[in-house]
């Protein structure tokens, strides 16, 4: 697998972060790992209380890391068994993941993609512990929530056919969608005013996420994501 396919990866989690059905929701998390107010938060002026959400919050992120990482592994596994059929996986995952795109941008509706499994619990983590049990509630409740780009990964994961790629890949993933809920818990204020600014643009987000999905999809169904690697192979001097 190319370096290229971890770069879609990452976007894709950063892309997952700004949908319109988590963004909303991040200071609602935030507060809930934490035990503490969202005023609290915005105000931060209690190291000892900015401290322990930081800590709960990396909880929270290694909950929905291992979920997703197991979800790769399960899909690569998959498509170790299927390894002699590669070419024809190959393509029928582009198809599947130009569906998705189209999906995203409301061309089509695939209803499995969003069926609501979200968990509404709002009593707080009372341990450590607590907080890494919602980071697991977050990813398979909301996994129908940004079920297209989740699916388009799992589904490259499965054409790797190696169970160590597929991991990687949806580690990569993971961590797209952790680097900006960290650095959400470490500015609340900063988010909001961000929220406040973002928020007429979700929809926007939401089309051009499908728009990168078709364009991966054409790229696996011709087969000329291999090519699309070649072309990047440049940036290999930078490293």
């Amino acid at each position: 697998m190319s370096e290229v396919s971890y770069l879609w990866a990452f976007v894709w989690g950063v892309l997952s972060f700004l949908s319109p059905c988590v963004l909303p929701l991040v200071p609602g998390y935030v507060a809930l790992i934490s035990g503490a107010s969202l005023e609290q938060l915005k105000d931060g002026a209690d190291k000892k209380l900015m401290a322990r959400a930081f800590v709960h919050s990396l909880l929270f992120i290694l909950g929905f890391s291992i979920v997703f990482v197991v979800m790769g592994a399960s899909a690569s596994y998959a498509g170790e068994v299927l390894k002699a059929k590669r070419h024809l996986l190959t393509q029928l995952a582009g198809l599947l993941i130009i569906l998705f795109g189209l999906n995203m941008i409301g061309v089509l509706k695939i209803g499995i993609l969003y069926r609501d499994t979200r968990v509404t619990e709002t009593a707080k983590p009372a341990s450590m512990f607590g907080s890494f049990l919602v980071g697991l509630a977050f990813a398979f409740g909301w996994a129908p929530c940004i079920g297209p780009v989740l699916a388009g990964i799992l589904t490259i994961a499965a054409t790797s056919g190696r169970v160590a790629e597929g991991m990687l890949l949806l580690s990569t993933y993971a961590l797209g969608l952790a680097v900006p809920f960290l650095l959400t818990t470490l500015g609340l204020s900063s988010f909001l005013r961000f929220y406040q600014r973002f928020r007429r643009h979700l929809h926007t987000m939401e089309v051009c996420s499908g728009v990168l999905l078709i364009a991966l999809g054409v790229l696996l169904a011709s087969n000329q994501f291999t090519r699309l690697s070649g072309y990047l192979s440049f940036l290999d001097r930078f490293q």
